[in-house]
């Protein structure tokens, strides 16, 4: 089946808002132009179907504009977190080997410190407009973003559905960070399944962008299912809790997804009005388990129910949601339309209902693989297509889901997975 992800902003009316960024906006007829003169630039300037094209910056529309344009032309994006130390950047730029990057300027510092020979086949670097004449070490041609949005209008190709279409590095099931596959099969059937209950993402909505686009919950389900959905993005660079709360009243927000350490933050605010998130209909959390404490002040002190899901990098990433069902306290939900999701113990066989076992996900959204790395995927993938998630839970009668531990030696910190030979590697 041919489709590809890029065409998600193409059905909707020119002068519906379709972005925010830095306080200016954009409308989705100014997006798709300004999307497909940039493709057009990757194109005369020599990427090509399959390439990777890492995207080092922030919430942006710079981010929004070079990876709708990448995916579109068959390359692979990589989003990469602008302020990852060095070492960690060096790693990861060496293993996807990118023809081009684009760099904001949170992220020149540990950017020019990488060495050329972690830079492979690197042949072009986009700088921001904020960066002006900035060089950077290394011989690949230098460009300036602005100077892109003036080449030839370009249109999406046409893709299989497995098709690469990002390499978000993750540390998920398999220990040490590894680049997954996600495909443009699996990331379109995941925005299908996340938005199939009653309470949709439409036209009208405007979501908070917070989460990072270099996480998948921040690329696909804040960006790809709002862009899907025709909604609006509010696109936050740095989070404070004092500008949430006046950016929610200030762009009239509708759905605000937040890891935990963002909702205890708000929870703790004083001197904020009661009502301040009374435009908020869908308060949506996951990442980390969200503290009972802090759910309970939220819709004590400002009427906020929040829902909570459950989701990996490697399932594109929604497994489970509440949005939809009665929300049962301490779950993360129900499977979402088309994911299958089973309990399973040491010899993978289904434990009884309300048992605790390893957490498999099945479904179309599920990713094609870790890159280049066949034996790490042969270990949480098997030959009929179930994820190993490596998280233990359990599931009641209704279907709920409950997580109860994660995956062996696994720690969390502030939503983000830390495994401790990874600190003893720095």
């Amino acid at each position: 089946m041919s489709m590809n992800l890029a065409e998600i902003i193409d059905r909707h009316p020119a002068d519906a808002p379709a972005i925010i960024s830095r306080g200016r906006l954009t409308d989705y007829g100014t997006l798709r132009q300004q999307v497909e003169s940039f493709r057009g630039s990757l194109v005369g300037l020599g990427v090509q179907k399959g390439d990777r094209v890492a995207l080092l910056c922030g919430n942006g529309r710079w981010f929004v504009v070079a990876y709708l344009a990448t995916v579109g032309m068959g390359a692979i994006a990589v989003p990469l977190n602008p302020l990852s130390p060095t070492p960690e950047l060096q790693r990861e730029l060496a293993v996807v080997d990118p023809a081009l990057v684009l760099v904001e300027a949170s992220g020149v510092a540990s950017f020019s410190g990488v060495s050329r020979r972690a830079l492979g086949s690197l042949r072009h670097v986009v700088v921001t407009d904020e960066l002006g004449a900035v060089q950077l070490k290394g011989d690949a041609e230098v460009h300036s973003f602005d100077s892109l949005l003036s080449g030839p209008s370009t249109r999406p190709v046409e893709v299989e559905a497995s098709h690469p279409a990002v390499l978000m590095f993750t540390s998920g099931t398999a220990g040490s960070p590894r680049a997954a596959t996600l495909t443009h099969g699996n990331l379109l059937e995941n925005i299908r399944q996340n938005n199939s209950t009653s309470d949709r993402v439409g036209r009208g909505d405007v979501v908070f962008g917070v989460l990072p686009m270099f996480h998948i919950f921040g690329l696909n389900v804040v960006l790809g299912l709002s862009l899907e959905a025709g909604a609006c993005v509010v696109l936050v660079q740095r989070f404070d809790p004092i500008t949430a709360v006046e950016t929610i009243s200030e762009r009239k927000v509708t759905i605000f997804p937040g890891a935990p350490p963002v909702w205890v933050a708000l929870s703790l605010l004083e001197g904020v009005p009661a009502d301040s998130f009374a435009g908020v209909r869908l308060a949506l959390t996951g990442a980390a388990r969200m503290p009972d404490d802090a759910s309970d002040r939220l819709k004590r002190r400002f009427g906020v129910e929040l829902r909570e899901g459950y989701g990996l990098t490697e399932a594109s990433p929604v497994v489970t949601s509440s949005v939809g069902w009665e929300i049962h306290k301490g779950s993360v939900g129900r499977a979402v339309e088309g994911v299958e999701v089973r309990v399973v113990d040491a010899q993978g066989e289904d434990v009884l209902v309300g048992d605790s076992g390893e957490v498999w996900v099945r479904g179309a959204n599920v990713f094609a693989g870790y890159w280049n790395d066949p034996e790490a995927t042969a270990r949480v993938l098997d030959a009929e297509g179930w994820l190993h998630t490596g998280d233990v839970g359990t599931i009641d009668a209704d279907g709920f889901l409950y997580l109860l531990d994660r995956a062996k030696e696994l720690i969390i910190v502030s939503g983000f997975n830390v495994f401790p030979a990874e600190v003893e590697e720095e």
